[in-house]
């Protein structure tokens, strides 16, 4: 069995997802590549699998007709579906929705690619996201639905002891974009501030992702709130390197913040969880998957800086409270996010198109 994994580039969340089933399923004895449209900072990761970096037709063309994959899954862009058919392939084409933003905006997206899932599409992939269910549930009843969990790296994604910051960081990862919501990180950051005075921020990013202006912006207000001199910014790091980042968040009594309004899956919340870095989430939808209140982590109402501030206060100051939150979100996404259910889920998927 051999199939093909396409996405825009090679980054964030899609890159670790796809990079991870890509192993966990060649273990399976399902053949896994990966075409990305254009280059991208996860490039960088180490693949133990074929990844095609192209947006040539005649290129694509080659790779369908060398290969001869049993089956595609195509992730977020629809009009990919389209475009395979049109260059020859006629096999199983699986759509797959991953990161499609906000509920508005994902909704949007999914009624102008009907036309496009009507004619090309067998089945939708989903991760375990309420939103994205009732979406597709809703514009396309007709459109059978698979719904699995994405695996998380659970072995490498650990506590590492190392010396811990001098000081607490509250850290934040993601893209300078409305979604991912940073200018609430910084309003929360400098609530906190007022009762840690010695708090430091660290904040990775892809710049190259950044929405149009969303940069300046945040000079804009960093400055505003003072804590220009607080910030330390990391950029393009290795997925591989961050158990290290996240290990020394743990270790100097700060935590992970996501501020998403919505998240289809929210790598950065899990990865850190394996590596008994606490975290404090908006209820973005996918992430409660990994979070259960007071237990696995801390929710707090989106838009509420008061909130927030007093969750992550607990977080720092009530060592009772943050020893169990660090040792029960490891022990939840151990249990429930290995390689091994993936990779079943996936085959019985694949199997159920008469693909052995």
């Amino acid at each position: 069995m051999k199939v093909l994994f396409t996405f825009y580039l090679p980054s964030g969340g899609v890159e670790t997802l796809n990079r991870l089933r890509c192993e966990s399923l060649q273990k399976c004895g399902i053949e896994c590549h990966v075409l990305y449209l254009r280059p991208g900072t996860g490039g960088h990761n180490q693949a133990t699998f074929p990844v095609f970096i192209t947006s040539e037709d005649e290129k694509i063309k080659e790779i369908l007709l060398k290969h001869q994959y049993d089956a595609i899954i195509v992730t977020s862009d629809y009009l990919m579906l389209e475009h395979l058919r049109e260059l020859g392939y006629k096999g199983i084409l699986l759509y797959e929705a991953q990161g499609l933003g906000t509920r508005a905006y994902a909704e949007k997206l999914i009624i102008d690619a009907v036309p496009y899932l009507q004619r090309f599409c067998s089945a939708v992939l989903l991760p375990p996201t309420d939103h994205l269910l009732e979406l597709f549930i809703k514009i396309c009843p007709w459109l059978h639905r698979y719904v699995i969990p994405n695996i998380v790296d659970v072995h490498s994604f650990r506590y590492i002891p190392a010396e811990p910051p001098k000081d607490p960081v509250i850290a934040w990862v993601g893209r300078l974009e409305r979604n991912k919501n940073w200018p609430e990180y910084l309003e929360v950051a400098a609530s906190i501030r007022r009762s840690k005075p010695d708090l430091h921020l660290w904040m990775f990013h892809d710049p190259d992702l950044a929405s149009e202006g969303e940069a300046e912006q945040f000079e804009i207000l960093l400055h505003k709130l003072g804590l220009h001199d607080r910030l330390n910014v990391f950029t393009n790091i290795p997925n591989e390197i961050m158990p290290v980042y996240y290990s020394s968040i743990a270790s100097s009594g700060g935590f992970l913040i996501s501020t998403s309004i919505t998240e289809g899956f929210g790598y950065a919340v899990a990865e850190a969880l394996c590596c008994t870095c606490p975290v404090l989430s908006t209820d973005s939808d996918g992430v409660r998957s990994f979070i259960v209140h007071n237990s696995s982590g801390k929710f707090y109402p989106l838009g509420n800086i008061e909130a927030a501030t007093a969750e992550g206060l607990e977080l720092m100051n009530n060592s009772k409270i943050r020893s169990a939150i660090r040792q029960q979100g490891r022990t939840h996404m151990v249990t429930n996010f290995g390689e091994g259910p993936y990779a079943k889920s996936f085959r019985e998927m694949i199997n159920s198109f008469g693909i052995f």
